[in-house]
């Protein structure tokens, strides 16, 4: 039988709520898992996931695995991982990305990223993954012992909590990686924001570079009023028009909220490989044949500066 086991991700003392995707892969595949909450805090963060259902919580707590420097982290995950756990799972976060591969090449495990489903085929794993900036999908098999894979938040919804409380073992930091010596932690700056995450978001407002210097001036009272993320196409991070991380597409964050609005955005096939999992898709654009209209649920062909604050307005009215 399949034994999984997940890698949470933590933040600020607490467990992000993308490790919730990685748990509904391990339930999608049917198989018991368990969690490893680790890093530094990992004790008090162990709690928030404890009633998911999990087969056991290992806990590693260690001051020394401080910040994301994954270099600290690969090798107690990977002692952890050949006790007896057959798939290792992380969410395809920038951790996850980071630290999977290096878990990956220190066990001798076959490694796929970002994979968008799984499927149980008798004694086999099938995954799905896109390629192509997410024009075809290919499906993969995994002939190693032990599988490692990440998988896209957006595709996975977050798991809920099940009941019960897992029982909880602590787990011993594994010899320490030269490497990790080489790697000094500065600190870890973050954009703080009121406003949702753009990746746990259920709506997201997103511009182009057609919005120009006026991008936060147009977009953020939508934005407000929505209780939405803001979302960019990298043209308008490139022509700095809006930070790096609000970047959404191919190179930026993928996302699937139930509700994107695509403003002043043509939808290159780099921006719709990041967005075009969105439940509704709204377009507003003053091109016709813009490739954006292709996937937008509803769209309308109009002056962004006339038609966002108008759509205000009546949403205004509506409230």
């Amino acid at each position: 039988m399949t034994n999984i086991l997940i890698i949470a991700e933590l933040a600020e003392g607490k467990v992000k709520k993308s490790t919730h995707s990685a748990i509904t892969f391990a339930r999608s595949v049917g198989a018991p898992f368990s969690i490893l909450v680790i890093g530094q805090g990992a004790k008090g963060a162990a709690a928030d996931v404890a009633a998911f259902g999990a087969a056991k919580l290992l806990v590693c707590d260690d001051a020394y695995l401080v910040g994301p420097v994954c270099e600290r982290f690969a090798p107690t995950v990977a002692e952890v991982a050949k006790k007896g756990f057959d798939v290792v799972v992380v969410t395809a976060s920038s951790f996850g990305k980071d630290v999977a591969p290096r878990v990956a090449a220190r066990i001798g495990a076959g490694y796929v990223p970002d994979i968008s489903s799984v499927k149980v085929d008798g004694d086999k794993l099938v995954f799905r993954r896109p390629v192509f900036a997410g024009n075809a999908y290919a499906n993969c098999e995994l002939t190693t012992a032990i599988k490692v894979v990440s998988v896209r938040q957006s595709e996975f919804t977050p798991a809920e909590p099940s009941g019960g409380a897992s029982p909880t073992e602590d787990v011993a930091l594994a010899a320490k990686d030269p490497a990790a010596d080489r790697v000094e932690f500065i600190g870890l700056e973050t954009a703080k924001s009121e406003r949702p995450d753009l990746g746990e978001a259920k709506v997201i407002v997103s511009g182009g570079r057609a919005l120009k210097e006026k991008f936060a001036e147009v977009l953020d009272p939508l934005a407000a009023l929505l209780g939405a993320a803001v979302g960019a196409s990298r043209a308008a991070c490139d022509a700095g028009y809006a930070p790096p991380e609000l970047q959404v597409g191919q190179t930026g964050r993928v996302v699937a909220p139930r509700l994107y609005f695509a403003i002043g955005i043509s939808g290159a096939i780099q921006h719709l490989a990041g967005m075009k999992g969105s439940k509704t898709i709204v377009a507003i654009n003053k091109d016709a044949d813009a490739p954006i209209f292709q996937v937008a649920d509803y769209g309308l062909v109009a002056d962004l500066f006339v038609a966002v604050p108008e759509l205000i307005t009546e949403l205004k009215k509506a409230t």
